[in-house]
């Protein structure tokens, strides 16, 4: 499983239009092959920035299979007006074995 990671800076006073656009954006991105689940999390101390966690089979699953897919076009139409500035996207793997201990 791969982590795609995003924080996200919303223009501040588009909180709510943007969360409403990415319930829209969920459905496109959740038909994606090797989609696996995704969180929105809303900041605390910074209400207009938000961290988005996806679940992926594999980081080709996210860059070429979304990314290049047809839903991407409905998706960034949907989203990137809100971003000040564009995210930067990062992808993460387990550090650890799941049979490895830690001491």
């Amino acid at each position: 499983m791969i982590l795609e990671h995003a924080v996200l800076d919303v223009v501040p006073g588009q909180e709510t239009d943007f969360e409403w656009a990415f319930g829209e954006a969920r459905e496109l991105i959740s038909a994606s092959p090797g989609f696996l689940g995704l969180e929105l999390l809303r900041c605390l101390e910074t209400p207009s920035r938000y961290l988005l966690l996806v679940r992926w089979e594999s980081v080709e699953a996210h860059t070429v299979g979304f990314r290049q897919g047809p839903s991407y076009e409905r998706w960034s139409s949907l989203l990137h007006r809100f971003y000040s500035p564009f995210p930067v996207v990062e992808h993460y793997a387990s550090a650890l074995s799941t049979s490895a201990s830690v001491v």
